[in-house]
């Protein structure tokens, strides 16, 4: 049976994350002003680079104080062995959020993930308590105004002998799903995969996704959007 290679991207929040660790660090360190950003954000007033950038601007926290924070954080238990069967299967993975790569590599680190490659804004301390975004993955031309534009990310990790998964949860994933070869849907994904008509599976968490890779690798699950070298089919 001809394998396929993969570059897989994961989200993050919500996806590796059991929940949403950028709200989780507002709930705890910036004032209720956040939320009205969220509201322009969800209405489409903003775009999340915007949103983002104000609401990391309202936290006040030492690093010591956001440090203990996300050290009480957990991601889903399945995800290291999800990435062990996948670097098996042939495939590469990276991160890639639009959260805050601080806090990411935070918790990664936890589970001696920190050398899986993380696309994230950057999260900069500008004083004692005091914090600024900086999106060095934005894209002038996203869609959503993005700080960290995903369907760049998909659209660049195409190569003529590898496709490309996408693993995530919500609307910061909507756009890069469109790129993507095959989707690994959670949460408010799934409803837009099914409505876009793009490739996907549902899944719960990452014990789905170890049990889903061998037909993918076998090519069994999509209907290739995009012709291969064949150096690719092994």
């Amino acid at each position: 049976m001809p394998v396929i290679r993969w570059n897989i991207l994961c989200d993050f929040d919500g996806t590796i994350a059991v929940e949403d660790v950028t709200d989780s660090l507002l709930d705890r360190f910036a004032s209720p002003d956040w939320q009205v950003l969220e509201r322009d954000w969800r209405a489409g007033k903003i775009g999340s680079a915007e949103c983002m950038a104000g609401q990391v601007a309202l936290l006040d926290a030492t690093r010591d104080e956001i440090d203990a924070h996300l050290a009480s954080l957990r991601i889903d238990p399945a995800f290291p062995q999800f990435v062990e069967a996948a670097l098996a299967a042939g495939a590469s993975l990276r991160v890639v959020s639009d959260g805050l790569d601080y806090a990411i590599r935070a918790i990664l680190a936890r589970y001696q993930l920190d050398d899986l490659p993380v696309l994230a804004n950057r999260l900069v301390q500008t004083g004692a308590r005091s914090w600024k975004l900086e999106t060095p993955f934005s894209d002038a031309h996203c869609r959503v105004g993005s700080g960290h534009c995903k369907c760049a990310s998909a659209v660049r990790e195409h190569d003529h002998h590898h496709r490309v998964l996408l693993v995530g949860d919500g609307a910061s994933d909507f756009c890069a799903a469109g790129e993507a070869d095959y989707v690994f849907a959670k949460h408010r994904l799934i409803e837009h995969c099914r409505h876009a008509a793009i490739p996907h599976t549902s899944i719960v968490g990452f014990a789905d996704a170890i049990g889903l890779l061998p037909a993918l690798v076998a090519g069994k699950l999509f209907t290739p959007r995009r012709v291969l070298e064949p150096a690719v089919l092994l």
